[in-house]
């Protein structure tokens, strides 16, 4: 990915990625040759995941030099790339994974695991790039969260919140099922262990909400996406069709399609 320098003046210059970078990383997620059913049904819809702008996006902010503080990284920087979580590891300077769970021991990307969370974390403004990666669903103190984010912060740093929208159907509905109910239908639809299933909060999933947090802590919205999300039926094919299929015809019509994540970034002023 594109490897310019990120900072002019101290601050980290932040480009959402275009088409050319997405492309970009979908061959590096998926390769050229011999895509799966599912690349190969997301290519002929012309459909990007939000984990692909995601990540096209942080690879190209994250260069060499850069200090970077993943927040909640657990056993992964990026579950389904581990080429880019490579990649990105051996290019930055320093890279610090956050995380009071104990799957940050399996975490073999990060330079150095810290275990604790991010509201009693002291990064002594020593970091360009904070990232929290569908993190924020699950943070109970937002204000707190936020402060701790911009006291580690180096002036002109910023602060990237990949997170699900938290009134999309998915999360509304997570909202009303007990924590067992969760696991048999994260396994089912994703595969996931139940270890990697957490409680979720919501308090910190709206643009609005990001913007008047982010303000509070004298910090600015450097850029901001909606990803529609069509992965729910990721694993079974027919069903994903109807999916793309949906957010397509939605498109046609205006109208947007309702499951989606977010992507804040956030510019520590001064």
């Amino acid at each position: 990915m594109n490897s310019d320098p990120v900072t002019t003046g101290g601050a980290v210059l932040v480009r959402l990625p275009d088409r050319a970078a997405l492309q970009q990383m979908f061959h590096i997620r998926y390769g050229k040759e011999n895509l799966g059913w599912g690349p190969q049904l997301r290519q002929r819809y012309d459909y990007y995941t939000p984990d692909d702008y995601y990540e096209a996006f942080v690879a190209g902010l994250v260069v060499p030099g850069s200090s970077w503080l993943d927040v909640g990284c657990g056993r992964e920087l990026f579950p389904s790339n581990h080429a880019l979580a490579r990649s990105l590891s051996e290019r930055c300077g320093r890279l610090v994974g956050l995380d009071p769970d104990p799957t940050l021991e399996e975490n073999v990307w990060v330079h150095e695991k810290v275990a604790g969370g991010i509201d009693t974390f002291d990064g002594n403004a020593e970091f360009d790039v904070i990232t929290l990666r569908m993190v924020a669903e699950h943070i109970s103190n937002p204000g707190a969260c936020v402060d701790r984010i911009a006291a580690a912060l180096r002036p002109g740093g910023v602060a990237v919140i990949y997170t699900v929208f938290g009134f999309s159907p998915m999360p509304l509905l997570t909202r009303l099922a007990p924590m067992g109910l969760r696991h048999v239908v994260k396994s089912w639809l994703w595969g996931t262990q139940p270890k990697d299933t957490f409680p979720t909060c919501f308090r910190m999933n709206t643009r609005s909400t990001l913007r008047r947090l982010f303000a509070g802590a004298q910090m600015t919205e450097a850029a901001f996406a909606r990803l529609d999300d069509c992965r729910t039926f990721q694993r079974f094919r027919t069903m994903n069709e109807l999916e793309l299929g949906t957010r397509t015809l939605c498109r046609s019509l205006g109208m947007p399609y309702p499951e989606h994540c977010v992507l804040g970034v956030y510019r520590k002023l001064g």
